[in-house]
């Protein structure tokens, strides 16, 4: 393994305040493209990424979570400029594992462009309800694709966090 890519993996963290200027072009593309990297069951590709990056949709997103999260005036994105999206399509027969990978690459790249992200939950609750549907709709996007999981994506405001000590019995060897 390259020594730089063992790095990002022991260094990234999950941010949870965000500077409001947007990511570069250059910096969400490297983030989206390391998405489409990531294994897939049976190398379907059946996931859709949607970067979400207008401030009206941006705030229609973090406003469904929060509804989802039953805490109306919460901000679950942390006032990240960017949200990406991860859908299972009707070809994702891994659908969970499957969009668990693509955040994953999409986590560990933005942290090697130098962004911060935050893995947030709820998608599947959100895409579910009908103002989710509302906009898959208003995105062009099908309304049957199922949400697995979205990143908050953006500049971090804050101090990057320590790593927690790894347990004891992390690994067994047998």
């Amino acid at each position: 393994m390259k020594l730089e890519a063992l790095e990002v993996l022991k260094n990234r963290r999950a941010i949870r305040a965000y500077k409001p200027d947007q990511v570069t072009e250059e910096e969400l593309n490297a983030v989206l493209e390391a998405g489409t990297f990531a294994p897939t069951g049976g190398g379907t590709q059946g996931v859709q990424i949607v970067a979400v990056q207008s401030p009206e949709n941006v705030a229609a997103v973090d406003a469904l979570n929060a509804k989802v999260l039953n805490k109306p005036d919460a901000h679950p994105y942390y006032g990240a400029p960017t949200i990406i999206l991860v859908f299972e399509t009707e070809a994702c027969f891994t659908h969970e594992l499957d969009g668990a990978a693509v955040c994953t690459n999409m986590l560990n790249a933005a942290y090697a462009v130098g962004l911060g992200s935050c893995w947030i939950h709820r998608c599947k609750q959100m895409f579910e309800l009908p103002e989710g549907k509302a906009l898959l709709k208003k995105w062009g996007l099908p309304e049957t694709l199922v949400g697995v999981a979205s990143i908050a994506l953006g500049y971090a405001d804050c101090e990057h966090p320590a790593a927690k000590p790894r347990k004891n019995d992390y690994i067994v060897k047998v």
